[in-house]
This record gives C-alpha cells, sequence and structure tokens, in this order.
C-alpha cells in the first residue's frame, strides 16, 4: 500500500508539473497575442504568427539547457549571443531574459547535482558572494550602455572567451598538494564518486584570495552583459583553484543560480521583461537541464567542448558584426 500510494504521489507531482507548464505556455500564448495586435511596429516577427516565435525559444533553450550543462556553462553566453544575433527582440528583453533562463536551469539542475556529489555548498558560496556583488554593479552600467556598444563588447568577449577555452587546457583531476589558509578555514573540501569511473575522488582547493577576486570580475561581466559566465566560472574553479572538472562544473551551477539572481532584480525593476522570451525559454531551459543532468553523470564533459566552442565562435562573429553594422 505504502508503495502504490508513494507512485499515485508520484504520478499526480509529475501531472502537476505538465499542468504547470501547459498553463505557463497558454498564458504567454495570451500575452503573445495582445503583444502581436499592439501594433504592426510592436510584433518584432512582423507577419510571424507570435506561437513560431514561442517553438523556437522553447526549441532552441532546450538544447542550449542540455548542451551548456555538459560544457559547464550557465548557458546565458549562448542565449543571449545567439537569440540577439539571429531574433527580432530588443537586447535590453533578451539579456533579462538570459540572467532568469540561466537562473531557471541552475535551479533545476541544483539538487541532482549536489545528490550526485558534483556540487559542494562551501565551495560555491564565498565566489557567490564575489560574483554576485559584481553582478548588482554590472547591471547597472549594463542598462545605461546603447545597445550597438553592448553587441560589439559582447562579440569581443565571446570571441575572447573562445580564445581561452582553445588554449586553457581542463584537468579531470588536478592536483593540489596543500590547502590555502581560507579553505582549510572554511572547510572547502569533499570526495565525490565518479560514476564514469566508479572511483572515489577526493579533492580539495588553494589559491583562494585571489580567485574570489577573479569572481568579482565575473560578477561584472555577468551584470553587464546578462550571462551567467559558467565558462568563467569552471576555469577559475578547475584551473585556478584545483577543483575537479566535475565538481567544478556542478559547483558553477550554485554559483550562476546566486549571481544571476542578484542581476535579474535590477533588469525586473527597470521593466525590461517580456513574457514572450521569458516563458518558453525558461520552460526549455527546466527540461534540458533536467536532461543534462542524467547525461552528465555518464559522459565526460570534454566531449562537447569543441560543440561548443564552435557555437561560441559563431555567435561572437555574430554578434561583433551586428553592433558594428556589417550583419544586421
Amino acid at each position: 500500500m505504502l508503495a502504490t500510494g508513494t507512485g499515485k504521489g508520484k504520478d499526480a507531482l509529475a501531472a502537476a508539473k505538465v499542468g504547470f507548464l501547459l498553463g505557463l505556455l497558454l498564458w504567454v500564448g495570451g500575452a503573445g497575442e495582445a503583444w502581436a495586435a499592439a501594433g504592426p511596429g510592436a510584433a518584432a516577427g512582423g507577419s510571424t504568427p507570435w506561437w513560431v516565435w514561442v517553438l523556437v525559444l522553447l526549441a532552441f533553450s532546450f538544447v542550449v539547457g542540455i548542451v551548456s550543462l555538459l560544457g559547464g556553462m550557465g548557458g546565458g553566453t549562448l542565449f543571449v549571443s545567439v537569440i540577439a544575433g539571429f531574433l527580432p527582440f530588443h537586447l535590453d528583453f533578451v539579456r533579462c531574459a538570459s540572467l532568469l533562463v540561466a537562473l531557471t536551469g541552475a535551479l533545476s539542475a541544483g539538487p541532482g547535482l549536489l545528490r550526485f556529489g558534483m556540487a559542494d555548498l562551501r565551495l560555491s558560496l564565498p565566489a557567490a558572494l564575489m560574483t554576485s556583488s559584481g553582478a548588482i554593479l554590472g547591471a547597472l552600467v549594463g542598462l545605461r550602455l546603447p545597445a550597438h556598444v553592448i553587441q560589439v563588447a559582447l562579440g569581443l568577449v565571446i570571441l575572447g572567451v573562445v580564445a581561452i577555452m582553445l588554449r586553457a587546457r581542463r584537468l579531470e583531476y588536478p592536483e593540489v598538494p596543500e590547502a590555502d589558509f581560507i579553505s582549510a578555514f572554511l572547510g572547502i573540501r569533499g570526495v565525490y564518486l565518479d560514476r564514469a569511473t566508479e572511483e572515489e575522488i577526493s579533492w580539495q582547493v588553494h589559491r583562494t584570495p585571489l580567485a574570489l577576486l577573479a569572481f568579482l570580475g565575473i560578477g561584472i561581466m555577468a551584470g553587464v552583459f546578462g550571462i551567467g559566465a559558467g565558462w568563467a566560472n569552471v576555469t577559475v574553479l578547475n584551473l585556478f583553484m584545483g577543483a575537479p572538472l566535475k565538481v567544478a562544473v556542478g559547483t558553477s551551477k550554485l554559483i550562476v543560480a546566486i549571481t544571476d539572481t542578484s542581476a535579474a532584480w535590477i533588469y525586473l525593476h527597470s521593466g525590461a521583461v517580456l513574457l514572450m522570451v521569458v516563458v518558453p525559454s525558461i520552460i526549455g531551459m527546466m527540461l534540458g537541464s533536467w536532461v543534462g543532468v542524467r547525461i552528465l553523470v555518464r559522459l565526460a564533459p570534454i566531449k562537447l567542448r569543441y560543440i561548443v566552442l564552435g557555437l561560441l565562435l559563431f555567435a561572437g562573429v555574430r554578434s561583433l558584426l551586428k553592433g558594428l553594422g556589417i550583419w544586421n
């Protein structure tokens, strides 16, 4: 009886989740019709029906949710660069949606990553404190810059990310001979089971003071461009602090969740939110993150490295040329 009740409870919960998602889609549908009916200039797609943009954003966000998690990214970098580069939405709306998308993906993936031991709260909280502080400052600055300046700067940043990722050789299990004073005092260490190799991995970190300064800079960049900057978090956690790659990927998601919450409030307070963009993107990211966690448990994240690099390179060039007025 207990097992049967538990099974029925799970079925009811799954049905409630599906109903909630469908309700959100219907809600954004009503908003989309009102948005399109506001006038020819209000509908970014012109004669394109609103539901086409909903389906495009839903499908794209689902793929971004999977790829970004496996590549150790927050998803915002891919989201902003491609949506702003190819779809007819204002950059402020895209940046706000990107922060909410990356936040939702991180929150969706967080419980699974913590359960499998691939994320650590003690490692994430000091870093998140610095990134969230920087994100608030960055968001205030970013909303005051012209859109074309943001496009050019975003393109340069993305191309810089590609260069860094090409040169940086991430290590699955970096060697940390001795923990520094701060990490030892805070108890930043752990053990997790790598299910790809069935080995228990013990880890600790070092260079914590300098890494915290790096996280402050990452937060400022995240706020200005409306990106989660998970790729930067992973780089600092793995190459600089010496966290194992999977722990760095998982912990990066927790950092993104806290950072994007801080920056998103600035954009929301300024009215830079459009349901037509936000709702289908969040639903797609939630579903993609759930799938991505299951894949990450058994797949080495390095395998998707070149796919992510190719997408970033294309999107970075597109954003740069669009900001310069060469490719509109």
